[in-house]
């Protein structure tokens, strides 16, 4: 589907194994930069290929047109047909230099941030030809550029990126869905982001990884929902810190859970990860509390 003069979007779903027995239907959005050549921001996980090849056909495109991958960050749904793509196209692969450890070494990501079913994911690990940081220009081709903005949160070297031509802000997984299961790895992080992204003027389209393209006005309501959703969570983090210990950790993960309003079944150790990091941050309050 073309969004803008130069963006299509693609919505690839997929499943998500919570254990050997229950899966989780998820999508991500892959987007595409139509150019004299062809760039993509995210892939999809392992196998998405196919239906990015069959979209560039149906747009009298080939594989080979494609010149860059530009990764907003190393989860298995953003990377996971990188390979097979960079394979089929000889393109480059583009990501944040906070990243390019998880995208180049899998078992190192597995290690650092166990999922279930990980490896079906991902095709497999790719080789990073150019590190980003924050404030960056991706040439593309004359008159059409990527500004880099570092959003970290989700994960540590998460970017998000802005074309300004079009307006379209490509935002990965930094605003979360206030109906979703919340994902990052660092709470305080994720609001700066977020506020960072909100104040951005001259958007005219958020593009996120696993949200419709938002326009206009609706683009910055999303923007203040995400920072509002989290400010909840952390409000009922707060609320029950004191019931956390290691070994009750799934029970109080899933009573969050339950009073955010989402189902308590969608508890893993990613949303742990995410609920972790409030805890994190209201013990260095209280202890500088303490020490003031």
């Amino acid at each position: 589907m073309q969004i803008t003069e130069h963006v299509h979007t693609l919505k690839i779903p997929f499943k998500v194994q919570i254990n050997a027995a229950q899966a989780l239907d998820r999508f991500a959005y892959v987007y595409l930069i139509y150019g004299q050549r062809v760039y993509l921001v995210d892939t999809g996980v392992s196998g998405s290929e196919q239906a990015i090849f069959d979209y560039l056909k149906k747009t009298g495109w080939k594989p080979k047109d494609i010149d860059k991958i530009i990764l907003t960050h190393s989860h298995p749904d953003h990377i996971g047909a990188a390979l097979a793509i960079k394979e089929a196209s000889s393109c480059s692969v583009l990501a944040h230099r906070d990243e390019i450890d998880w995208i180049e070494d899998l078992d190192k990501q597995y290690r650092e941030r166990t999922l279930f079913g990980f490896h079906s994911l991902v095709g497999g690990a790719v080789k990073v030809d150019q590190l980003l940081q924050n404030g960056d220009i991706i040439n593309l081709e004359p008159d059409l550029e990527l500004e880099v903005i570092h959003t970290p949160g989700h994960s540590r070297g998460s970017i998000s990126l802005f074309l300004r031509p079009d307006g379209a802000l490509f935002s990965g997984d930094v605003v979360p869905l206030t109906s979703d299961v919340p994902i990052y790895d660092d709470f305080k992080d994720s609001l700066e982001s977020i506020k960072l992204l909100r104040n951005l003027s001259g958007v005219e389209v958020l593009l996120s990884a696993w949200d419709e393209p938002r326009h206009a006005d609706s683009a910055y309501k999303a923007m203040e929902a995400g920072l509002a959703y989290l400010e909840h969570i952390h409000q009922v983090v707060a609320d029950n810190a004191d019931s956390y210990s290691e070994g009750s950790e799934p029970r109080w993960c899933r009573n969050i859970l339950e009073e955010v309003g989402i189902p308590p079944a969608a508890a893993n150790p990613l949303v742990g990860r995410s609920f972790k990091s409030h805890l994190k941050l209201l013990s260095n309050s209280l202890n500088q509390k303490k020490h003031n």
